[in-house]
């Protein structure tokens, strides 16, 4: 029996929807046994040397979210920042450039940039509701993500992201997203102040378990920057120690290239 992207989204059995940054991450993460994708922001921003937030324009992102699409199978969710675009015309409009290239969903922040404040409450919510209006008159089914972010940026508190979350839901958003909760119990009171499904992501929220995110009413669990950080952090550490030392001997610890390309192979598009 096969299930879409949204059915995916059932809280309290989270899945954890992995954020690749070229074809072979995908096929990687597909190969593993992953059951969804999704682009990152950041880590496509890292692949063109640039820093994260608002530095990718729409058609590099839209690019780069259709060559992930085309390396596996599974369903494709676009990390798209605030739309491309202050006005609600403009992120409808991503929304539809969205379904073309074959994407199952994006997330939308409430974030300006290149000034990375907050939308006002009112824009921010008139924002999601074109959005959700222009989702549901796709022919195909798709995911709206609606974000939170001024409470990862430090520009309001818990209480006014779930303020927004709120409204978001009322707007027609499918799921949403307060980036940056650093504890379960955080997490918990969020998942209970909607009826929709919850996005977390995990690299902020530290030793919590699968489990334990269920327990706490979690539908999805996104791994952001997290896989790709991790990937230039070993990057970052094995060339210090060549450049600055001489040594390398961290490179024998290394997956043989059979193991990579076996995984690779499984996770490709048929």
């Amino acid at each position: 029996m096969s299930h879409s992207f949204r059915d995916l989204h059932a809280p309290g059995n989270p899945f954890i929807l992995a954020n690749a940054w070229d074809k072979g991450t995908a096929c990687l993460f597909a190969g593993m046994g992953a059951k969804a994708l999704a682009t990152s922001s950041g880590a496509h921003a890292f692949t063109l040397g640039r820093p994260d937030l608002g530095t990718v324009t729409r058609e590099e992102a839209l690019t780069h979210a259709e060559m992930i699409v085309s390396a596996t199978s599974l369903p494709v969710s676009g990390d798209f920042e605030n739309g491309f675009g202050d006005a609600p015309d403009i992120v409808e409009d991503t929304i539809k450039l969205s379904a073309e290239i074959g994407l199952a969903g994006i997330s939308v922040e409430d974030i300006s940039y290149p000034d990375v404040q907050p939308y006002g409450f009112d824009l921010a919510v008139e924002r999601i509701k074109a959005a959700s209006a222009t989702a549901a008159a796709l022919p195909k089914d798709f995911v709206l993500v609606a974000r939170a972010d001024g409470f990862m940026n430090g520009l309001y508190d818990l209480d006014e992201a779930i303020r927004r979350i709120q409204a978001f839901e009322a707007a027609g958003a499918d799921c949403v997203y307060v980036p940056y909760l650093n504890d379960l119990g955080t997490v918990t009171k969020v998942c209970r102040s909607v009826s929709v499904p919850v996005n977390v992501g995990i690299s902020t929220v530290e030793n919590v378990s699968l489990r334990e995110f269920a327990q706490a009413g979690v539908a999805r669990l996104s791994l952001g920057m997290a896989m790709a950080t991790a990937t230039h952090t070993t990057f970052y550490n094995l060339s210090a120690r060549m450049f600055e030392r001489g040594d390398f001997s961290g490179l024998g610890d290394s997956l043989s290239y059979e193991v990579i390309d076996e995984c690779m192979t499984k996770g490709r598009a048929r």
